[in-house]
């Protein structure tokens, strides 16, 4: 198993209040296709520099850090890409860490 980065733009427009559902809903998908959340990084609401559509000028934005099968990345993309809650998401492979200076 790897370990990933995933950033995710939630889709707020018109609906502040769903966030902590939102992330708990990607957190379940994550751990249906044998992947484990070990961070989630809650950042902020950005307007976007360029807005593609009226009704999208700005998202939430989060990070999780996960481990996954290779092939579950492409599963998670799918069943993300297709969800309302989720304007965009972003998978990386995560760095790793680096061994403290002694």
């Amino acid at each position: 198993m790897k370990t990933y980065e995933g950033l995710f733009i939630l889709n707020t427009a018109g609906k502040e209040e769903g966030i902590k559902e939102t992330l708990d809903k990607i957190s379940a998908e994550i751990t249906a296709v044998g992947g484990k959340v070990e961070t989630v990084q809650k950042m902020e609401k950005k307007a976007f520099s360029r807005v593609a559509d009226r009704k999208h000028n700005s998202g939430f934005y989060a990070n999780f850090i996960f481990s996954a099968p290779n092939t579950a990345i492409s599963q998670l993309h799918h069943r993300l890409s297709v969800s309302e809650d989720v304007f965009r998401v972003l998978f990386t492979e995560a760095p790793a860490p680096k061994k403290a200076a002694a």
